[in-house]
């Protein structure tokens, strides 16, 4: 059987471990597919680095399109990030009757649903496994491994660069905007780190997660995103000595609010007692946790970012479209994992009405009865509390810190209560909030 022809647009990080992979392995990629794949034509900005990494072997083009419209081309894979101009190759292509791969996470958690919608209706697949979690075959996993679970939850550490920030700011007791620093020196930051410390890129993640595990549209537009950029050393120490890590999730679940069901879906630092595996997860790693009712527990872990780990999900896309090029598009394994007329639009739950546990630092005046009006707040709003971790101010100092776990309590009610809190004239500044998960 003739090989199937592949166009690859971009030849950065990930297209070019793409490029190494595929000649690298290309026999036992072949013994795979069941037949050759082979990279007919490149599109990449800089068309001489581009023509020297491939050492002349595949033809290169300044211009997209003259990849889109190749007659020849039977796959396009779309390797350059961004919206604009990747949403515009992605459904040129489409359009064309050509299978897509991309790796391309903001794309589909802002524009998924009108792309997938075009796949469907010319009969082509996009393949995304790259877009999440790097060469964690996380997408595969929920879209098939899984489809006999009802699944309950999803909790991911899926931004490599803020899991290294944390985990350097808990072994080395540092800053966060010195060991951003450290990290961006190393590479394990961009040069502008915004989407990465202020969740977004997270948040991208989850939101295709989310979409796959609960049959809903994929909707970035109404998760809550809260980076790690705020966070302080002394909440990271504090919470070691209370028994967890923070790790900065993101986090999907189905829950129930007045008997109604929703979906949850949200980016934010959050404490996990250390004896969970994921709270074990250090430097660049990625781990996402899924909670199915058939299976339980289940955790993928591996490399989220990187060259050849992100090439290696996005040649494992090439493999399943070249099986599956000539088989009838109702029998192929639909984009969200569920079938298009079955998709469900379960309202995403606004972060008042979550219920999860809470770690409240408040830094207050060393004065009789401060302890008293703080549980008294927290009765009142019908705030359980599960521990207290009280600092003897030091020397010479009149201040200190009351570290407050709760039980779990609707977000609602911890808002209505720091406000309270802070109306105090025993509390100085603000209450430092970060939500607690038990992953149990």
């Amino acid at each position: 059987m003739k090989p199937i022809k592949i166009g690859l647009v971009g030849l950065g990080t990930v297209g070019t471990g793409t490029y190494e992979v595929l000649k690298r392995n290309q026999e036992v990629i072949r013994r795979r597919a069941g037949r050759g794949i082979e990279i007919a034509q490149i599109a990449a900005r800089k068309v001489e680095r581009a023509q020297t990494i491939v050492n002349g072997s595949i033809p290169v083009v300044a211009d997209w399109r003259q990849v889109v419209d190749n007659p020849e081309i039977d796959i396009v894979v779309e390797l350059i990030g961004g919206y604009d101009t990747a949403k515009e190759i992605v459904l040129a292509a489409i359009a064309r009757g050509k299978h897509v791969v991309t790796a391309n996470k903001a794309l589909l958690a802002l524009h998924g649903n009108e792309i997938f919608r075009a796949a469907q209706e010319k009969g082509v697949m996009v393949a995304f496994e790259a877009a999440v979690a790097g060469g964690i075959p996380i997408i595969k996993a929920l879209r098939e491994g899984l489809t006999a679970n009802r699944i309950e939850s999803i909790a991911g550490i899926i931004n490599g660069t803020t899991n290294f920030i944390l985990s350097e700011m808990r072994d080395k007791g540092l800053d966060f905007a010195t060991v951003l620093r450290q990290a961006q020196e190393l590479g394990y930051a961009e040069a502008d780190p915004t989407f990465d410390i202020e969740g977004v890129d997270a948040a991208h993640k989850v939101t295709i997660m989310s979409a796959i595990a609960f049959g809903i549209p994929v909707q970035f537009d109404k998760a809550y995103v809260e980076g790690i950029s705020k966070l302080q050393a002394i909440d990271i120490r504090y919470a070691e000595q209370l028994g967890y890590r923070i790790k900065l999730l993101g986090i999907t679940k189905r829950a129930v609010v007045n008997g109604v069901e929703g979906v949850e879906l949200r980016v934010h630092p959050t404490l996990i007692p250390c004896k969970r595996l994921i709270a074990n997860v250090e430097g660049a790693m990625n781990a996402v946790l899924v909670n199915g009712d058939a299976v339980g527990a289940s955790m993928y872990y591996g490399r989220g970012a990187g060259a050849e780990p992100t090439a290696s999900s996005v040649i494992a896309d090439l493999v399943d479209i070249t099986r599956l090029a000539t088989a009838d598009p109702e029998s192929r394994v639909p984009h969200l994992a569920f079938q298009p007329n079955q998709m469900t639009d379960v309202a995403i739950l606004p972060m008042a009405e979550i219920t999860t546990s809470y770690y409240l630092r408040v830094y207050v005046k060393d004065q009789l009865g401060v302890m008293a009006d703080l549980t008294r707040i927290l009765a009142d709003a019908g705030i359980s509390i599960d521990a207290v971790l009280q600092k003897e101010p030091g020397e010479g100092e009149t201040r200190t810190d009351i570290i407050i776990l709760t039980h779990q309590t609707q977000e609602k009610k911890v808002d209505a209560a720091i406000a309270q809190m802070e109306q105090l004239p025993t509390v100085v500044g603000p209450v430092t909030r970060i939500r607690l998960e038990n992953l149990s």
